[in-house]
């Protein structure tokens, strides 16, 4: 996949969203996921199959990053997020959340903190790794964030098939994880002395959570990929459950409900929902003033309509805007792989992955049909 990042966004007060030019300032990037600016001309970025980089705006060189934590690269699976220490200047330390294999030899989410020094990562150390797992790396979420204490919270996704487990609190599916830099348990955990449920997990019932984000007077959002519809944005307090799969807002791929509710007592419901589905990919909540038209908006990427959809709320109601969707014309922006809008991205080769026992089960059933109505006519009549 081809990455094009806008390095110009020029907005002019008074003029509308389309007043706009773009650079060119890297391409034909290997799936790249996560990027963060060291400084103003210094961008590190994640490519899933495990790859660190550095683009050097100045000259639009890259450079490689050398010693990285060995991934598990298949279907969504792979290196995902990275971010910089609050101190990262005087302490070169930065976070990386990916997927690997457990030593059950099954994938699951893993969260490192490193040092990169001399386009080198030092003194590694996983910090954290997911009770989830799973056979295929699908639903990671493995977004970070920073809470204003100092404390990591980290996206853990429903690993598709395990859905029904984001209810319960003996795992980390479809959880939000906090956890200090070290990888120790903050003391004030919501969970932490209830018998039976993992220290690590701040709130509960997510799906695939993508985007991740922690605002300066530190109220905490996020958002989810839905399935059939009903993705979501969501205000995050500690202890409360967001419903997965008990209430939601969509169905399933093939068209069957997943649940026949949309609230229930005891659980959250979001901000928004989109039905139809966006597939929403990242988040920001754009705080300065640079820009006054995005001020106080949330800038939320979609992958289905393939534009930028600015979302404020006025008194509990939200207000959408679509932008830069005029960029669809350039096809190194969207995904090359061929995928159905219906099933939000997932490709041929994720769909056989994820449902490779099923087809496999109905497979046999057909040929031991088969078999059944070739030898027994009567089978054959009542069939």
């Amino acid at each position: 996949m081809n990455l094009r990042v806008f390095l110009s966004l020029l907005f002019l007060s008074n003029i509308t969203f389309a007043s706009y030019k773009y650079e060119i300032i890297a391409e034909d990037l290997d799936d790249a996921w996560s990027m963060v600016f060291i400084d103003e001309n210094t961008i590190l970025f994640t490519e899933l199959p495990g790859k660190l980089k550095i683009l050097n705006l100045l000259d639009k060189s890259i450079t490689n990053i050398v010693n990285i934590p060995k991934v598990h690269y298949a279907s969504q699976g792979g290196l995902s997020e990275v971010i910089l220490d609050p101190e990262f200047k005087s302490n070169n330390k930065i976070y990386l959340s990916y997927s690997a294999k457990n030593k059950n030899n099954k994938s699951t989410l893993f969260l490192s903190s490193a040092e990169l020094k001399n386009n080198s990562l030092e003194n590694q150390k996983v910090i954290f790794e997911a009770i989830a797992p799973r056979r295929t790396s699908v639903h990671m979420g493995a977004k970070i964030a920073f809470m204003q204490d100092g404390t990591l919270l980290l996206n853990s996704g429903d690993g598709f098939d395990h859905r029904e487990k984001a209810q319960y609190l003996d795992n980390h599916f479809g959880k939000i994880i906090r956890i200090n830099t070290d990888g120790s348990v903050p003391t004030d955990n919501p969970f932490i002395n209830l018998m039976g449920a993992l220290p690590e997990i701040y709130s509960y019932g997510h799906r695939n959570m993508q985007g991740l984000i922690v605002t300066s007077s530190g109220d905490i959002y996020e958002h989810e990929h839905g399935p059939k519809g009903g993705d979501e944005i969501n205000l995050i307090k500690p202890s409360l459950n967001y419903g997965w799969p008990a209430i939601t807002y969509g169905i399933d791929y093939s068209g069957a409900v997943i649940s026949p509710f949309t609230e229930k007592e005891g659980m959250e419901q979001p901000l928004l929902h989109w039905t139809p589905s966006i597939a929403p990919s990242d988040m920001i909540y754009y705080e300065n003033d640079l820009y006054p038209e995005f001020t106080n908006s949330f800038l939320v990427t979609a992958l289905v309509s393939k534009d930028v959809k600015k979302v404020t709320f006025v008194n509990g109601t939200d207000n959408q805007e679509s932008l830069f969707s005029d960029l669809n014309n350039l096809t190194d922006l969207s995904v090359h792989s061929p995928f159905s809008v219906d099933l939000l991205g997932i490709t041929h080769e994720e769909l056989t992955d994820y449902f490779h026992d099923y087809i496999e089960l109905a497979t046999k059933i057909t040929i031991l049909l088969l078999l059944i109505v070739f030898f027994d006519k009567s089978v054959k009549k009542i069939y």
